[in-house]
């Protein structure tokens, strides 16, 4: 494997390359990561994982500060998975020159996550535009548990006609039900239960709901949450994955969309 550190050492060595299969992460590295760095291997082409943690995505100080990182861990991973290239850029590598392409912005980023982080999407569509146009990848491998930001980065590329392909890949759980996240790693074992236990509840809902969608009361199923040990919670929607819209009727393609914190540990998830 070998390890860049500046954009231009990097592209002198991918020109050489048939193609490019990019596995974008900020480190932190679990079993949802290397699900994604499998199926980019299957492509046949060079994989490229880059760990970056993007200080523009986070809407607080302290939750930049706190997000895991162990760079030292995470590349021993990815040499055993035989990884071709790995990218550890600097902020002045990434946001020091002015990409040829604008940040397009669908209106579906005010929603869910985008309402309550505000300049999230901003700068992770920010520095995605910025690794496109860096990497130039084939293929850009992402997770559906951070459905809405796949949502929006599909969104971008289509608008901005960019010859890169997303491939969605399925959310990769713990043994518990919890969708992996480098965010787990700052959960205690008691935490761990209490969200496995708001999965399950959750879950559960959906299958009712299908049936039955007057039982979608989302105060009584705040409510609920807050009894399993939720602290607080940011939203409980439905939204239609085709074309990200709130739902209203059980008969339509939808996930349930879910965010809430344990402690100061803000979990996201859809089922």
């Amino acid at each position: 494997m070998k390890i860049f550190k500046d954009k231009h050492t990097l592209q002198k060595e991918i020109l050489k390359t048939e193609g490019i299969s990019f596995v974008p992460t900020m480190g932190g590295l679990h079993k949802g990561h290397i699900s994604l760095i499998k199926q980019s291997k299957k492509t046949k082409l060079k994989t490229l994982v880059s760990i970056f943690v993007n200080p523009k995505q986070f809407n607080k100080k302290s939750d930049f500060k706190s997000y895991p990182r162990n760079t030292k861990k995470d590349i021993k991973l990815l040499k055993k998975l035989m990884v071709d290239y790995l990218y550890i850029p600097t902020f002045k590598d990434i946001y020091g020159f002015k990409p040829k392409s604008k940040v397009f912005l669908d209106k579906s980023s005010k929603k869910l996550c985008g309402k309550f982080r505000k300049g999230h999407f901003e700068g992770v569509l920010n520095v995605v535009n910025r690794f496109i146009e860096i990497i130039k990848p084939r293929y850009i491998f992402l997770g559906k548990k951070d459905y809405q930001q796949l949502y929006l980065i599909k969104k971008h590329i289509e608008k901005r006609k960019i010859r890169s392909k997303i491939v969605e890949c399925k959310t990769i759980r713990e043994n518990n039900g919890i969708a992996c996240s480098s965010r787990n790693l700052n959960l205690s074992k008691s935490q761990m239960i209490i969200a496995s236990n708001i999965f399950h509840y959750l879950r559960s809902l959906k299958k009712k709901i299908k049936k039955n969608y007057s039982l979608f009361n989302i105060n009584k199923i705040k409510k609920e949450l807050i009894k399993l040990g939720a602290n607080k919670i940011d939203y409980l929607e439905n939204y239609n994955t085709k074309n990200f819209k709130k739902v209203k009727k059980p008969y339509k393609e939808y996930n349930l969309f879910f965010a809430y914190y344990i402690k100061k540990v803000r979990l996201i998830d859809n089922i």
